[in-house]
């Protein structure tokens, strides 16, 4: 009897089971290559891993998703629209009525001017109308206050990602 016929069900199953993550790759005020981003879908929400350079070094920068999928350095991408916020609830973990869907927590950038973290956000999802698919990842030229409306007094635009 061939044993590898019987494991054979067996290996396929887990190919059909497994979500795709969604992929971002930034680019920074100037259209150039500045990082990239990996989403994963959870029970709960969305883990996003982040690496971007050229930042500011020493110092935290806001994050956020913003509505639209479109980053053109020509707008310093003005063209991600505002922050994603379905629900039109206040911006800012430090609000009575906030957070909204696209808030996130400040990135820390290093020396050498790189930010790299693991952020989860329980806000958005991969179906619904909390996807995350079609919108773009923000980082911002300095932190959020996490209160003052509509943008957490963060700054320019410096890298802008478009979730494929």
């Amino acid at each position: 009897m061939n044993r590898h016929l019987f494991a054979l069900p067996f290996l396929l199953i887990p190919s059909f089971a497994a979500a795709e993550d969604l992929r971002a790759s930034f680019v920074d005020a100037e259209g150039n290559e500045a990082g990239e981003a990996t989403l994963t879908s959870t029970q709960n929400g969305v883990l996003i891993s982040v690496e971007v350079a050229g930042l500011p070094p020493e110092q935290w920068v806001a994050f956020h998703i913003h509505e639209t999928g479109h980053c053109d350095s020509d707008t310093q991408h003005e063209s991600a629209g505002g922050h994603f916020n379905p629900t039109d609830a206040e911006h800012g973990f430090l609000t009575e009525t906030g957070p909204h869907a696209g808030d996130m927590p400040n990135l820390w950038v290093d020396a050498s001017g790189t930010a790299r973290a693991q952020v989860f956000n329980p806000f958005v999802s991969f179906e619904g109308e909390n996807a995350v698919q079609g919108r773009a990842l923000m980082i911002h030229e300095g932190p959020d206050d996490y209160q003052t409306q509509p943008t957490g007094d963060a700054g320019g635009r410096l890298a802008c990602a478009e979730i494929e």
